[in-house]
């Protein structure tokens, strides 16, 4: 039987913090991107010193290799948290205070994962152009990654209300 103007709910069927901008969908549709990037890095860190060469590196790559392997991990941990700290506190009793707390995670492990980058930009470059090289085109993806990921979209926001 169809309803009237009258008996037509006025409200949203859903409180209005399940439809803003911070979603679940989008934060999932986030983590898509973000994770298999830090995992490839941290596939291609784990079996970095089991190859040959490893073992003629410098003490200051082995360093840089420590610290990028340590971010990327942390990376990991940080980007797949939200996912699994949703599947054990379910239901949410608070949903707005989760996905506060899962976006500083994102954040946080998106972080990591741009330290990670960067060091593992040097590592690489360094080792096949020298050390000089490495330092710039790292600051080359400092520059770009600072810019892109951080700089860009609070301009953004701010300027143009995104």
């Amino acid at each position: 039987m169809p309803l009237d103007k009258q008996t037509q709910p006025t409200e949203p069927l859903a409180p209005p913090d399940l439809n803003d901008d911070g979603d679940f969908s989008d934060m999932l549709s986030e983590l898509r991107i973000l994770l298999p990037g830090a995992q490839m890095l941290t596939a291609f860190l784990i079996i970095l010193p089991f190859n040959g060469g490893f073992r003629q590196i410098q003490h200051l790559e082995k360093i840089i290799f420590l610290a990028t392997f340590v971010f990327s991990l942390a990376s990991l941990v940080l980007l797949s948290g939200p996912a699994i700290q949703h599947r054990l506190m379910r239901p949410l009793q608070d949903r707005a205070r989760f996905k506060r707390m899962a976006t500083r995670q994102i954040l946080f492990g998106a972080l990591s994962l741009a330290c990670s980058l960067i060091l593992g930009t040097n590592l690489v470059i360094s080792e096949v152009f020298g050390l000089a090289i490495g330092l710039g085109i790292s600051g080359i993806m400092a520059t770009l990654i600072i810019c892109v990921w951080w700089l860009w979209p609070v301009y953004l926001k701010n300027k143009h209300g995104y």
